[in-house]
C-alpha cells in the first residue's frame, strides 16, 4: 500500500466514529419527534413499530436508543421540556423587549405542543431528576422574562408563572372530539387571545 493509500485509510477510520455518532444523534432526535406525535395521537400504548416507521428507522435502532417503552416516554417528556427551556433562555438573552421575549416563549412552547404531550405522559416521570432539573431551568428563564415585562409595565402585575403555564397547557391540548388536522391553526388563535389578555393595563383584577 502506498503512503497515499495508507493516509486515506487512516483518514476513513478516523472519520468512522464521529460519523457514527452523528448518525446516532440524528436517529435519536427522529425517534423522539416521531414518538411525541404518536403518543399524542394514540396514547401511551401506541405501537412502537409505528414510532420506528415514522422515524424512518428499524425496530432494532429504536431499542438500541431506548431500553423500553417507559424509557422512551420519559425521554419524550424531558425532550419537550428541554426545548421549551432552551427557547426561553434564548429569548431572555436575545430580546430587548421583555413582552416580545414572553411572546416568543409562549409561541415556542405552543409549537412544541406542551399541553398535548404532558397530558399524555403525566405521571410517567414523577421521580425523574433530569426532567425536574430541565423544568426548573425553563421556569427560571420564564420567570425572569415575566419579571422584566412586569417591571416595564407591559405585563399585568397579577399574572403568575403558574397562570401562564396552566393556560399554555390548556390551550395546546386538543379536545377528544377535535380534528387534530386543524388544531394547530386554532391553537394559534387561542395563543394570540391569551397574549392580548396578559398585557397591561388590565381592565380589572384576577380572582384570588
Amino acid at each position: 500500500m502506498s503512503s497515499t493509500d495508507t493516509a486515506r485509510s487512516q483518514g476513513a477510520r478516523g472519520c468512522l466514529a464521529p460519523c457514527r455518532r452523528a448518525d446516532a444523534s440524528r436517529n435519536h432526535e427522529r425517534i423522539l419527534t416521531a414518538a411525541r406525535a404518536v403518543f399524542v395521537e394514540d396514547g401511551l400504548e401506541a405501537s412502537l413499530d409505528e414510532v420506528a416507521r415514522r422515524a424512518g428507522v428499524g425496530n432494532a435502532t429504536l431499542y438500541r436508543h431506548f431500553g423500553d417503552r417507559e424509557d422512551l416516554i420519559r425521554q419524550v417528556a424531558t425532550h419537550v421540556i428541554a426545548q421549551v427551556a432552551d427557547d426561553a433562555e434564548s429569548a431572555l438573552a436575545e430580546e430587548d423587549d421583555p413582552f416580545q421575549a414572553l411572546r416568543r416563549c409562549v409561541e415556542a412552547a405552543a409549537s412544541h405542543g406542551v399541553g398535548a404531550v404532558l397530558q399524555v405522559v403525566r405521571g410517567q416521570f414523577v421521580k425523574d431528576e433530569e426532567f425536574f432539573a430541565v423544568r426548573a431551568r425553563g421556569r427560571a428563564a420564564f420567570e425572569e422574562i415575566m419579571r422584566r415585562a412586569r417591571e416595564s409595565g407591559q405585563l399585568r402585575p397579577d399574572v403568575t408563572f403558574d397562570d401562564v403555564w396552566g393556560m399554555l397547557a390548556q390551550l395546546t391540548r386538543p379536545l377528544p372530539c377535535c380534528d387534530r388536522a386543524d388544531f394547530d391553526v386554532r391553537a394559534g388563535r387561542y395563543i394570540e387571545l391569551f397574549l392580548a389578555g396578559l398585557r397591561a393595563p388590565a381592565p380589572g383584577e384576577l380572582p384570588a
